[in-house]
C-alpha cells in the first residue's frame, strides 16, 4: 500500500508564494509519475504539474512560468513551488503518484489566495 502525505498549504496574498511538499511511503514502483492536481470550488479536478521518473515535466498552461515541480527520487518526494499566486489558484491541491494501472492520492491541502 502506498501513502502520500502533503504539507505546505495555507493562505497567501495575491503575488505571493507557497511551496507544497508530498512524501510517498510504502511499496513504490520505480517507474512512476508524481505530480499535483487541484480542485477549485465548483470545478472538476485538474492537472497542475507532473514529473516522471526521468525528470520530464508537464504543466497546465495556467501555471506555466509561475509554478515549478521537482522531485527527489531517493526520498520519494515531490514538491511544487508556486510563485506569483493568483486568486484563481485557490483550490485544494492533491499529490498524485501514478504507476501502471493505479493512481494514488494524498488527502489534499488547501491553498487560498486572497486578492
Amino acid at each position: 500500500q502506498v501513502q502520500l502525505v502533503e504539507s505546505g498549504g495555507g493562505l497567501v496574498q495575491a503575488g505571493g508564494s507557497l511551496r507544497l511538499s508530498c512524501a510517498a511511503s510504502g511499496r513504490i514502483f520505480s517507474n512512476n509519475v508524481m505530480g499535483w492536481y487541484r480542485r477549485a470550488p465548483g470545478k472538476e479536478r485538474e492537472l497542475v504539474a507532473t514529473i516522471d521518473a526521468g525528470g520530464s515535466t508537464n504543466y497546465a498552461d495556467s501555471v506555466k512560468g509561475r509554478f515549478t515541480v521537482s522531485r527527489d527520487k531517493a526520498k520519494n518526494t515531490v514538491d511544487l513551488q508556486m510563485n506569483t499566486l493568483k486568486p484563481e489558484d485557490t483550490a485544494v491541491y492533491y499529490c498524485n503518484l501514478r504507476v501502471p494501472y493505479t493512481d494514488y492520492w494524498g488527502q489534499g491541502t488547501q491553498v487560498t489566495v486572497s486578492s
